[in-house]
């Protein structure tokens, strides 16, 4: 597998901090000699990994551009999401990462009917430093992310728990995990608990997706979080109108502290984040989705964000 991705999304729906990010931003960023940091339209390799079976229930990864939610039996969300923070049923500190090396397997229960409920787990890796020759994979010094996800489940139903270790060094911030402009290097376990069921039939019934994550951070010092959670609710409409066309609705909580050493607090604890959208296909190839977006203390007390967006698809 090999993707190919340009882009020069930036302002404030590249922004990773406010819950403004689009699932569908892509950047390509240049940094000159200066310093300075600029958005070009260069046309990058954004993944590349080879995926083959072993046998009839083993599934085996390994590349130099993936990630880790790529290496897995199954999806944990079924939620088509327009902004990144309710992707993968929340994308907080379990699941959420950055392309890295890495290599994973995954394990499906065979079962005689497809429609039967069936186990899977998977167990993956991926290092940062993984393509630096000071560090390499599993290596003290390469950031690791070590994930496992435990599933059951039909086609139409799912449920699942992954747990995550960050070790070595592993930052975590805003985006991910906790209170912006601030990054800790501790190492972090999180668990990720998701959830779907969707309706036989489409039409007024939606789909369903919920997510939640609790976190903890390891030799926390005096005036750094210790412990983070998020949480989100999604819903999905198929065939809504006309036949072929699909809408969504996403509320929840973008990861935040929720306990401090000592003294502190983040002041986004209480934050709120949602999306609503509407997509209809105008011919096979193209397909156009308004979307609203909005939150309220993302960040900071106080600090609101609303916006929306026009998203159009050509598939060929």
């Amino acid at each position: 597998y090999v993707r190919l991705k340009t882009g020069n999304v930036n302002g404030g729906f590249d922004d990773k901090l406010s819950g403004s990010y689009l699932s569908a931003t892509s950047s390509s960023d240049h940094t000159a000699s200066s310093g300075t940091v600029t958005q070009t339209d260069a046309i990058k390799v954004d993944k590349i990994w080879y995926q083959f079976p072993v046998g009839e229930s083993l599934q085996v990864w390994v590349g130099p551009r993936i990630e880790n939610y790529y290496m897995l039996a199954s999806a944990p969300s079924i939620y088509q999401p327009v902004t990144k923070q309710f992707a993968l049923g929340g994308n907080a500190s379990t699941y959420g990462s950055s392309t890295s090396p890495g290599f994973g397997v995954a394990w499906t229960q065979q079962v005689d009917d497809p429609s039967e409920g069936r186990f899977a787990l998977s167990i993956n890796y991926t290092g940062k430093g993984g393509d630096d020759a000071s560090a390499g994979l599993l290596d003290e010094d390469s950031k690791e992310f070590f994930l496992t996800k435990v599933e059951y489940g039909t086609p139409r139903w799912q449920v699942s728990a992954a747990v995550a270790s960050k070790t070595n060094g592993e930052t975590y911030d805003g985006y991910y995990h906790t209170k912006a402009g601030e990054t800790y290097t501790k190492d972090l376990t999180s668990v990720g608990l998701r959830a779907y069921w969707k309706p036989e039939t489409t039409g007024s019934i939606p789909s369903v997706q919920l997510g939640y994550d609790v976190a903890t951070v390891d030799d926390a010092a005096s005036g750094e979080p210790d412990e983070m959670s998020a949480w989100m609710v999604g819903l999905g409409w198929k065939d809504v109108f006309i036949d072929g066309n699909k809408a969504g609705l996403a509320f929840g909580s973008r990861q935040a502290a929720t306990s401090y050493v000592g003294t502190g607090s983040d002041p986004a604890e209480d934050n709120t984040v949602w999306e609503a959208y509407y997509s209809f296909k105008v011919n096979d190839g193209v397909s156009i989705t308004p979307a609203i977006f909005g939150g309220s203390d993302v960040q900071a007390e106080g600090k609101d964000v609303n916006g929306a967006v026009v998203l159009t698809e050509f598939r060929f």
